[in-house]
């Protein structure tokens, strides 16, 4: 038997050993976990029964509290016990089916023994919970498997720096109790094990490889000192998957301080919210919260506007290039993206603490009872070294106080009477209640009805005057549509102060005219609402530690300052590429990945150049679409080049294509984009071709990411990786304008082992400088 042998044999004994120790703790838990569960529902369903409930006394209202509150936490702790239970349960099935994946020896400097430290997706203890037979990859011992080699290794703890020698470094692919893989490794984790992953079909949800994590992503997933880290990483370099397991080890390192409410994710679609929903899960953690940048200015000011979305604006830009404000709008979108547009908003608000704020009249039953007027009259007679914002509050307090004095006028008037006598019987007894309550209508009152009287009075002015705090108090009375656009009219007459465009007066009227229709653009939707944040206070959220945003060059100057703003106690991971700079607003001198230097000491930059996602054949050819593409590091994955099939019929790019479709399917692949430029261009393709192939139709509003064959804009397919992919057509028709490159480059580099493109006419001249080694051209 040879040594490699005897080793493999020794290492699925320990295998065996391991899956009964797994089992044991299965089943023990699956008797407590039945117990909880019998005592939860025991208590309740007997909760009222064993509760003493007394309302006589002030004593027995004490003892009937106490009698609920010990009650209540008796069943809270139960139902915690069982959450406990569940998860645990949760994490042993993980193991059952692959325990662990590496195995480190680890000689501790001045210790006899070397320590064998296996790891795996979660912790195991032995039978007597004394020793770990498994350390949880995010364990401060684990980072020796990512980061170093056999030979002088050391790995952070809270207590210090453990310095050693690595004598051994293993992995394994182990599957259902069987070693199916194990061979030794050096620096980096083994190509032969990503290459057995990656060359799997992919998943409807993005793949967690804690396996297969490389020294770099290692960086990311374990920075503990940055501010903001920014990784910029080629597409398909891992990096979205390693700020996903970043969430992870931090939910992991901080789990007594910090849980998934404290961390948020910024992603580019509600579809990818979908796409990553499941990767926390897997790795034995819940999922952190997640949103949009759209959909948190939605929040904001969709109930003040019908607000445009970046998709909408893309569409505009990729379609109505013959459209007469065409260049107006792009230079528009790209100016109010800038610092320099926040600078002008911020001079113009340093013009508002002296004069200029406008305000809303406060109505009452059709008439004005505080008048615009009055309001800036009171707001400018407040001290000016007072910022603006608390000015604004002491504004809103001095309200408040004066529709008081107004109710206590308006309580006597016949309308108030009228209303009361039309009560509905609901809102009599509350009344009626309250009169109970003071000892009223008994035989040593007299004045009984004068009292319900004016009761009744009280609630229908309580009423009446509801809404109108409540706009008070929401900052209702502050007219921000028209102090945006006194904004403009200022920077028109200003315009010689500022760096403004040459069509700054035509831009100025394009948002002018869509702000009277109610709309916003979204190019103006950001400046908006940091105006209106200086003014009515900023609304800023402490409760968010860690900020991850992806996909983040497509985030303009101003955003990302916002976001700053929003955010003030969060670090941030911010993630992203700059080929993959999609939107005109993003398209910036500014732009966060522009510059290659660290701009201060709590900011640090690592940067991805590998990509695993495509097999090599397809990163030889889509390096060869972008300016420095040559950095860009294949990983040895090998498949077949990328295609080109050229039609001159629209008939026959429809042929070719269903014929290409049908037969990736007949191989196996699970997930097929047949990427389009535009949303219109999918309306039609889906039309033309739905009877003939079972197609989902993949737009903005789409929530759900799915298996099978999708028909998507390239837009929404950034940030989603395909079995294969199918470029609907890469003419020189559609892709043309040099802006549309990382379009095109994108929307290629979805592909993980086939790419096929389809050109109706002449090629994209994307594809002239593109090395003809690296793709086949296929005839009709």
């Amino acid at each position: 038997m040879t040594e490699l042998n005897k080793d493999l044999e020794k290492e699925q004994l320990r295998v065996d050993n391991v899956m009964k120790q797994i089992d044991s703790k299965i089943k023990l838990l699956e008797h407590n976990t039945g117990g909880l569960k019998k005592d939860i529902i025991g208590i309740r369903s007997e909760f009222w029964e064993d509760v003493t409930v007394n309302f006589d006394e002030a004593d027995d209202l004490g003892e009937t509290f106490t009698s609920i509150k010990q009650q209540n936490e008796l069943l809270s702790e139960r139902e915690r016990s069982h959450r406990q239970f569940y998860q645990q349960m949760k994490n042993l099935d993980r193991l059952k089916h692959s325990p662990y994946f590496g195995r480190v020896d680890f000689h501790e400097n001045g210790e006899r023994e070397v320590d064998q430290i296996y790891l795996g997706i979660s912790s195991l203890m032995d039978e007597n919970d004394e020793n770990f037979i498994i350390y949880d990859w995010r364990a401060p011992i684990s980072s020796l498997y990512y980061d170093y080699a056999p030979g002088p290794a050391k790995y952070d703890t809270p207590e210090g720096i453990i310095e050693g020698n690595m004598e051994l470094k293993r992995q394994f692919i182990i599957r259902d109790g069987w070693i199916k893989s194990m061979f030794e490794t050096g620096v980096t984790i083994g190509d032969e094990i990503l290459q057995e992953v990656l060359g799997n079909q992919a998943n409807t949800q993005m793949k967690s490889i804690v396996s297969t994590i490389q020294k770099e992503q290692n960086q990311i997933i374990r920075n503990e000192k940055s501010k903001i880290l920014i990784v910029q990483g080629v597409a398909g370099s891992g990096k979205t998957s390693a700020a996903l397991q970043r969430v992870a080890y931090l939910l992991y390192r901080y789990r007594n301080t910090i849980s998934a409410d404290n961390i948020m994710l910024f992603s580019p679609n509600s579809m990818f919210n979908s796409y990553v929903a499941t990767v926390l899960p897997e790795l034995g953690e819940e999922n952190m919260k997640q949103t949009t940048f759209q959909a948190y200015l939605e929040s904001r000011l969709g109930n003040q506007y019908r607000l445009e979305d970046p998709f909408t604006q893309i569409e505009y830009v990729l379609n109505d290039i013959n459209d007469p404000l065409y260049k107006i709008r792009l230079t528009a979108i790209k100016y109010k993206a800038s610092l320099d547009y926040k600078n002008l908003i911020d001079q113009y608000l340093t013009t508002l603490s002296e004069e200029g704020l406008v305000f809303k009249k406060i109505d009452f039953r059709g008439k004005t009872i505080i008048s615009s007027e009055q309001i800036q009259s009171y707001f400018y007679s407040l001290e000016k070294s007072i910022t603006i914002s608390n000015r604004i509050n002491l504004v809103s307090e001095w309200l408040l106080k004066k529709l008081s004095k107004i109710e206590k006028v308006e309580r006597t008037k016949d309308w108030v009477i009228e209303e009361a006598q039309l009560l509905d019987r609901e809102d009599y007894l509350k009344v009626y209640n309250k009169l109970q309550k003071d000892n009223r209508f008994n035989e040593n009152t007299f004045d009984d009805y004068e009292r319900e009287e004016q009761l009744l009075a009280k609630f229908v002015i309580k009423r009446s005057f509801r809404p109108i705090k409540k706009a008070i108090k929401a900052g209702g009375f502050i007219n921000m549509k028209a102090i945006y656009l006194n904004m403009l009219h200022w920077s028109i007459e200003k315009g010689a102060i500022f760096r403004l465009p040459d069509c700054w007066k035509e831009m100025c009227d394009l948002t002018l005219n869509r702000i009277e229709e109610q709309e916003l653009l979204y190019e103006d939707a950001t400046p908006y609402l940091y105006l209106q944040e200086q003014i009515e206070g900023k609304r800023t959220d402490t409760l968010i530690r860690h900020l991850f945003i992806d996909e983040a060059q497509d985030y303009s100057p101003f955003q990302f300052a916002f976001l700053k703003q929003l955010f003030p106690n969060s670090r941030m991971t911010v993630l992203g590429d700059i080929n993959q700079t999609i939107y005109t607003h993003a398209m910036n001198e500014s732009n966060i990945f522009a510059s290659e230097e660290e701009s201060d000491e709590q900011e640090s930059r690592i940067k991805l150049m590998r990509s695993y996602r495509s097999t090599k054949q397809i990163v030889e050819f889509t390096k060869g679409l972008i300016p420095g593409g040559e950095k860009i590091e294949a990983f040895n994955r090998y498949g077949e080049k990328p295609t080109l099939t050229e039609v001159s019929q629209l008939e026959s790019l429809h042929e070719a294509l269903i014929v290409r479709t049908e037969k990736l399917q007949d191989e196996g692949n699970e997930t097929i984009a047949i990427i389009c430029k535009t949303a219109s261009e999918c309306k039609d393709v889906y039309e033309a071709l739905c009877e003939r192939l079972t197609l989902k139709l993949v737009t903005s509003k789409t929530r759900e990411f799915d298996k099978g064959v999708i028909v998507i804009p390239s837009y929404l397919a950034k940030g989603i990786e395909f079995d294969g992919v199918i470029i609907y057509d890469c003419s020189s028709n559609r892709y043309n304008q040099e802006s549309e490159r990382k379009l095109f480059y994108t929307a290629c580099t979805r592909a993980m082992h086939e790419l096929h493109m389809f050109s109706l006419g002449e090629k994209s001249p994307f594809l002239q400088n593109v090395d003809r080694e690296t793709y086949e051209i296929m005839t009709q």
